[in-house]
This record gives C-alpha cells, structure tokens and sequence, in this order.
C-alpha cells in the first residue's frame, strides 16, 4: 500500500483532490491510503502545516510518504503559488495542485457528469477571476437540479469527480490538466 501525504485549503480541495486521486489511483491498479494533514483554515494553514511536516521529518526522520499533495487555489496568481512551493525539500515526490483560479470550477467542467449525478447539466464555466464566483456557480447549478447545496455545493463532489469525463475535462481546464496527467504518471511508475 502507498501512503500519500495531503495539505489542502478546505473541505473542497479535501473532496475533490481526495476523490480525484482515489479514482485515478484505482484505475491504475494502486492501493493508496490518504493522510490529511490539513483541510481547513486555507492558504495560511497548508503553508504553517507543510513546514511542520517538513520539519518533523528533519528531526525525527520518522514520517514516511510515497508522494505529498500540496493544493492551494491559484486565485489567480497561477505561477506565483507555485513559485511559493518550488524551493521546497520534501521527504518524498510532491505534486503541486494549483487549481485556476478556484477548485469549485472543476465540478462544473462536465456538464454530463452533473446531469448524471443530480439530474439537470450545468454548462461549463468561463475562466474569470471572482472571489467565491465558482462557489456561487455549482450552488446555482445544484439549485436549478432541484438540490440543496449545503456544503457550499461541494457535497456531491465525490460522485461528481467518478461520474466525470476526464479526458473531456482535462481539455477544458488547464490546472485540472496538469493535475491530473503528473498523478497519472506518479501512478504509473508505482
């Protein structure tokens, strides 16, 4: 079994980038557990709980992952999120998960996808860069299915994320893209 290390914003990277790696993990044949580290309290908190992890590790040599999964929404700075990560040491692989500019946007990528998992399609959204537009959108789209979003719209992230069409969006977004080809190939070589 491999372990995977995991430091997030919120609960929706915690459903979406834990679904997403769970999907893709089982498709390659991989048993993968899933350590979250953080998934609350957002940019602040993934940074103050990476360099905790980093630094217990160098004390302590003692934590042991196959892969550690930072992801922070680009809120579109896009490269200079990543710049803040790349001079990182981790003790194993790291992917870098800049969602661009916010995660939400991903559940919306699939219009099959949402009709086949709350019964209505949603249309895909334009890239803009609003605070908490992507939130509104899937809350808006989960209404216009007849359901209620308690969770900021992210509660069926999950059946969102198995019922998706990876292939068709991956085209349409680029950091999904790039998240989900760099696991694959992670994946791969496990």
């Amino acid at each position: 079994m491999r372990s995977i290390a995991l430091f997030v914003e919120d609960e929706a990277h915690r459903k979406i980038i834990g679904a997403l790696v769970t999907r893709l993990a089982t498709e390659q044949g991989v048993t993968a557990r899933l350590d979250w580290y953080t998934a609350t309290g957002g940019h602040g908190r993934v940074v103050q709980r990476l360099a905790r992890y980093l630094r217990d590790f160098r004390l302590e040599d003692g934590l042991r992952h196959d892969l550690v999964i930072v992801a922070v929404d680009a809120n579109c700075q896009g490269a200079g999120k990543r710049k803040e990560f790349q001079h990182l040491e981790p003790p194993a692989p790291m992917l870098l998960v800049i969602p661009d500019p916010h995660i939400e946007r991903w559940l919306l990528l699939d219009g099959a996808a949402f009709r086949k998992v709350l019964g209505k399609g949603c249309r895909a959204p334009d890239r803009k860069c609003q605070r908490d537009l992507y939130k509104d959108r899937l809350a808006q789209a989960m209404l216009a299915s007849g359901n209620s979003p308690d969770f900021a719209g992210i509660d069926f992230a999950e059946a969102l994320v198995d019922a998706m069409n990876l292939d068709r969006a991956t085209r349409a977004d680029a950091s999904l893209n790039r998240f989900v080809n760099e696991l694959r190939t992670v994946l791969r070589e496990w």
